[in-house]
């Protein structure tokens, strides 16, 4: 019979993989633009590279996987209080977003903290207080759905009573 793989019973093709998609807080573009020139170098890790195209080409995904990472440490703060990930994005998140990709970038290399690096450190400690502060309700978004209600708790409603003890007494 067609389909059939020696007598059982027939074959599925492959589950095709489902790409999940990542809602990111800021963009590539954003995140590049907070980056000196002179410190690409450094933060790919490579050799000196001249062509302009070839550093963006190499920079883009590192900055990617920063953003990713960035959401994904915020997105941890907001779900206790938000369904994430957040559409649309609100302007402190993103950047908060921001702030902590252009860090997780300079701790790849060491931040020194007794240089212009600090900087970078300092507005990753103010951007985590300030999720800390949403995650504790003490800062809100001014985000209202009504998914943030269910997040609290949840009531029950039903119909009275029909058996009791006594009313199943000498059954």
């Amino acid at each position: 019979m067609p389909g059939m793989a020696s007598g059982r019973w027939p074959t599925a093709a492959p589950a095709k993989k489902r790409k999940d998609v990542v809602r990111m807080y800021c963009t590539t573009e954003e995140v590049r633009s907070m980056i000196k020139d002179d410190a690409l170098n450094a933060l790919i890790g490579d050799r000196y590279i001249e062509d302009e195209a070839e550093r963006e080409a190499k920079i883009a995904p590192i900055i990617a996987e920063a953003i990713a990472d960035a959401c994904g440490e915020i997105d941890g703060y907001l779900a206790k209080r938000y369904p994430v990930p957040l559409s649309p994005v609100p302007k402190a998140i993103n950047k908060f977003a921001k702030d902590i990709a252009v860090y997780n970038l300079f701790s790849r290399i060491g931040i020194d903290e007794s240089k212009e690096e600090k900087n970078y450190l300092n507005r990753y400690n103010a951007a985590v207080r300030f999720f800390e502060n949403v995650a504790k309700g003490i800062i809100d978004l001014g985000i209202t759905d009504n998914t943030q209600k269910a997040a609290k708790g949840f009531a029950l409603d039903s119909a009275s009573r029909r058996f009791s003890r006594n009313s199943l007494q000498g059954m």
